[in-house]
C-alpha cells in the first residue's frame, strides 16, 4: 500500500480515530492545519487573514452524520457563522458538505437545508460552495447543485480532477456560467474511477484548470477556483492567466490554512486573487488524516511533535 492511500484508509479507520484523537502530540500537530475547534477561533484566523490580502472560506469539520435531527443543527450552525461573517465585514465565505445535512438520510431535507444557507449567503453578498465528497456522492452532489444554481446564481461546487468523470461533468456545468472550485480530490478510491497515478491527476487538473480559464465563450459570472499547493502548478496556471488576459473577477487561488502560508500571502501581496480555506471543529480526524495524505511535510511535522512531546 502507498503512503498516500495508507493515510486514506486510515482516514476510515473508527479504531484509529478513537485513539489518535486522545493522543497528545496528534492534537498538538492539528493546530497546525486548523486555528481551532470552535467557530470564533477560525473567524479569528480570517480576520487575522484579512490585512494580509487573503481572502477566506469557511467549513465546520464533519460528515455522514447518523441522526437527520442532527442535519437542523448543522443548518442553524451554519446560518450563524454566515452572519458572523456578514457582521464582521470579512470577504469570507461558507462551504458544506451535502452529508452533514442530512443527505444520506433524506435528500429532500438536504436541499431545504442548502436552500436556507443559499438564500441566507446570497442576502449577504457571499458564493454558498457545495464540497465534493467520495465519488458515489457526485451525483447526488451536483444534481443539488444544479437545482440551487436554477434559484439563485450565488452557488458553487467542488470538482475533482483524479476522478475519470470529471472532464464530462466540466462540460455540462461550464455553459452555467457555473461557480467550480477545481481541487484535486482526497478520497481513496479505486483505479475503476479515479487516475491511480499523481502525475495522470496534476496532467488532468491542468488540462481541466486550462479549460475553465478560456480567454472567450464562458458565460457571464464564470468562476473558477484554482485550489492546489503544486506551486509549479501554480506557476503555469499563472502564466496561461496572463496569456489569455483572464480577469481577477474570474479566478481565484485557493489554499488550506496553515499549509504554504507564505506563499499565500506572497500571491495576495503580488495582486493574485488567493482565499484560504479555514476549517474547524470537533470531528477532524478523518480531514486530518487526508491533510497527511497529501503531502510528505505534513507526516513530518507530525513525528516533530511526536519526538518533541
Amino acid at each position: 500500500m502507498s503512503f498516500r492511500r495508507l493515510f486514506l484508509w486510515a482516514s476510515t479507520n473508527r479504531w484509529l480515530r478513537v485513539r489518535a484523537t486522545r493522543a497528545r502530540f496528534v492534537r498538538r500537530s492539528v493546530v497546525r492545519f486548523m486555528p481551532g475547534e470552535r467557530m470564533e477561533d477560525a473567524l479569528a484566523a480570517a480576520a487575522r487573514l484579512k490585512p494580509l490580502g487573503v481572502s477566506t472560506m469557511l467549513t465546520c469539520l464533519g460528515e455522514s452524520l447518523a441522526r437527520i435531527q442532527e442535519a437542523e443543527e448543522v443548518c442553524h450552525h451554519y446560518l450563524r457563522l454566515i452572519d458572523l461573517i456578514q457582521q464582521s465585514g470579512l470577504d469570507a465565505q461558507v462551504s458544506v458538505k451535502p452529508t452533514q445535512l442530512g443527505f444520506d438520510q433524506d435528500v429532500e431535507v438536504c436541499h431545504r437545508h442548502l436552500v436556507l444557507l443559499l438564500e441566507r449567503a446570497s442576502a449577504s453578498g457571499h458564493v454558498l460552495w457545495l464540497d465534493m465528497e467520495s465519488s458515489p456522492y457526485v451525483d447526488g452532489t451536483l444534481a443539488l447543485f444544479r437545482r440551487l444554481r436554477e434559484r439563485r446564481p450565488g452557488v458553487g461546487v467542488a470538482l475533482q480532477a483524479y476522478l475519470y468523470r470529471t472532464e464530462r461533468d466540466l462540460d455540462s456545468l461550464l455553459p452555467l456560467g457555473a461557480a467550480i472550485r477545481l481541487v484535486k480530490g482526497a478520497y481513496l478510491e479505486p483505479a475503476s474511477v479515479a487516475f491511480p497515478k499523481k502525475a495522470d491527476v496534476d496532467a488532468n487538473y491542468l488540462r481541466l484548470a486550462s479549460r475553465l480559464l478560456q480567454a472567450e465563450g464562458l458565460p457571464a459570472g464564470s468562476l473558477v477556483h484554482l485550489a492546489t499547493h503544486d506551486i509549479p502548478l501554480q506557476d503555469r496556471l499563472r502564466q496561461l492567466i496572463a496569456e489569455r488576459r483572464i480577469g481577477p473577477d474570474r479566478y481565484e487561488f485557493a489554499m488550506l490554512y496553515g499549509i504554504r502560508s507564505a506563499r499565500q500571502i506572497e500571491l495576495a501581496q503580488a495582486g493574485v486573487p488567493t482565499r484560504c480555506l479555514i476549517s474547524y471543529g470537533e470531528h477532524w480526524f478523518p480531514w486530518y488524516m487526508r491533510r497527511l495524505a497529501e503531502r510528505p511535510a505534513n507526516v513530518w511535522f507530525v513525528v516533530k511533535n511526536a519526538l518533541g512531546g
